[in-house]
């Protein structure tokens, strides 16, 4: 096998060490956008016929799955689409800083009041799966199904179809399920990069605008993760403050931060996320974007080549 083998499937490489310069729009330093993941009400749960109950991502640290309802765990969820999403949503709305949802399509499906406010928001929804489960070992064909009725209940409680897409949990098939599907501008079921890439997909030209488990309020359930929302502020402004400089210097870049309705829209964290919000409307060429917007920008600025 040679240094730098074409066929091997992975990209080590990306764009080295002359990324090119994005052209953000205002000739802005940063792009900067906010995503809030809408998945209450499509965890795992024997209610839906899974086998066991939801262990990811909620203040019950560690988790043990159950055969039967976890109703600790089901009232985690809860609070985030009773509660939470409004105390996000609310933050949001009063800087005027645009929002993209990945939503789930069975938890909007659940919820007509939020899907009522995104739509009035005009938050960008990108699809987030029919279910907020593990696709890794799905088979092909079941997960295919899976996304043809997630766009399905999307376009019929939005209106349109969503042209984002992100599994998070994904399976090596979900790019390829994707694109088959059509109808898309991007996916976001990467983490490797600071700016969109195009990868090939069989014969077609496909966006990636990378997402973040790292600027991420996940990591507050986590046992290396984030104590508490000064930890989390902190952690946001560093990265803000690093890609900033970058920008100033020549270089712009992409800020995504992740947000989750059950972990941000804790009384305790959103206040790490107020000044945050607060410190970024600080600076000026700043970009805040949704991601549709971004992608968008590559690839009218940027195409495949």
């Amino acid at each position: 096998m040679s240094a730098f083998d074409l066929t091997y499937p992975r990209n080590m490489v990306g764009y080295g060490p002359n990324p090119p310069h994005p052209r953000w729009p205002g000739d802005a330093n940063i792009a900067v956008q906010f995503v809030l993941n809408y998945e209450e009400g499509a965890e795992n749960c024997v209610l839906d016929g899974d086998q066991m109950s939801e262990t990811h991502l909620s203040d019950l640290v560690p988790a043990e799955a159950f055969p039967d309802r976890s109703m600790g765990m089901e009232s985690m969820f809860e609070y985030g689409s009773r509660v939470g999403v409004w105390r996000v949503l609310r933050a949001f709305e009063s800087r005027d800083i645009p929002l993209t949802i990945f939503g789930v399509s069975r938890a909007l499906e659940r919820n007509p009041l939020v899907v009522a406010e995104f739509k009035r928001l005009g938050c960008e929804i990108a699809c987030h799966a029919l279910r907020w489960i593990d696709y890794q070992t799905m088979d092909p064909q079941t997960e295919r199904q899976h996304v043809d009725e997630a766009v399905q209940i999307i376009t019929k409680l939005f209106g349109e179809p969503p042209r984002g897409w992100f599994t998070g949990r994904c399976s090596p098939q979900t790019r390829e399920l994707v694109v088959e599907h059509g109808g898309f501008t991007y996916d976001s079921d990467s983490f490797a990069d600071d700016l969109p890439y195009w990868v090939k997909v069989g014969d077609q030209d496909h966006l990636v605008v990378p997402y973040t488990l790292e600027a991420n309020d996940m990591r507050f359930s986590s046992p290396a993760g984030f104590a508490n929302g000064e930890e989390f502020f902190t952690y946001l402004k560093d990265a803000f403050d690093v890609l900033y400089a970058e920008g100033v210097a020549g270089a712009p870049k992409m800020l995504s931060v992740g947000l989750h309705c059950r972990i941000s829209g804790r009384p305790a964290r959103i206040a790490a996320l107020h000044r945050f919000l607060d410190y970024v409307r600080l600076h000026d060429k700043v970009w805040l974007a949704r991601r549709i917007d971004i992608a968008d920008h590559w690839a009218k600025v940027h195409p495949p080549n």
